[in-house]
């Protein structure tokens, strides 16, 4: 029988390549989990707008579940909404893109448990395999943005950069994880196999968030293989 699970789900190329393992393996990915803190109405993982998590899921086929959850009781709403997820669709376990931070691992463990569910970490790779797992998404024929940078190790030259051979050998010249797994910098997957549909950025502009940038798009549209606009917030075009 095959596993089903929900994913940990923040938009970018770690929760993508997690899902691509995970399909990949023979498992069936239920839905795709967000968290939105209630104090900014933006995703909790990047600051994304849920409307681009929308567009995400619609052209994945797979559906989009918001945790809407405020950051001093975080853990009780995710065990809680967790449980109720656990019913609507029937999953035995829940899947984290982590890569090797040990405390974030605990923490998903903990969580799982707590809502009868078992933990599933695809990516667990050991720190120095990092840039291995960088390359590994480049080559994989998913298409992805920075779109938003931590100003204390990056500037906001990376904003809007994608993630191919040109960006590997830049960021490893930067004092960072180079799959960023600190926070460094995060993505935004927009294409690629499992996608149905190629989501269009447009109207890009840069925001202050705390103590990051932003790159915030005006305008996105959901497009079919075949350049004909089919769902999002631009003009609707044949």
């Amino acid at each position: 029988m095959r596993k089903k699970v929900a994913l940990s789900w923040s938009g970018g190329k770690d929760s993508c390549l997690a899902l691509d393992v995970l399909i990949k393996k023979g498992y069936e990915v239920a839905c795709l989990l967000t968290t939105v803190p209630q104090e900014i109405s933006r995703t909790f993982g990047h600051g994304e707008k849920t409307e681009l998590i929308q567009l995400q899921a619609k052209s994945l086929s797979i559906p989009a579940e918001f945790i809407f959850c405020t950051f001093e009781n975080y853990s009780e709403h995710f065990v809680s909404d967790l449980k109720k997820i656990k019913g609507t669709y029937g999953i035995t376990g829940i899947a984290f893109g982590d890569l090797y931070l040990d405390g974030h691992r605990e923490w998903g463990e903990k969580t799982a448990a707590e809502a009868g569910l078992d933990a599933e970490y695809p990516l667990w790779m050991e720190e120095k395999d990092s840039l291995k797992a960088l390359k590994t998404f480049v080559e994989s024929d998913y298409k992805a943005k920075v779109i938003r940078v931590s100003e204390e190790v990056l500037d906001d030259s990376w904003l809007g950069k994608e993630l191919d051979h040109d960006f590997v050998s830049k960021i490893e010249d930067q004092p960072v994880c180079p799959m960023g797994e600190s926070g460094e910098y995060h993505t935004f997957v927009y294409d690629g196999p499992l996608f149905s549909a190629s989501i269009q950025l447009d109207s890009p502009e840069v925001i202050q968030l705390e103590t990051t940038k932003k790159l915030e798009f005006g305008e996105f549209s959901l497009v079919e293989k075949n350049k004909n606009v089919i769902d999002g917030n631009a003009q609707v075009t044949k």
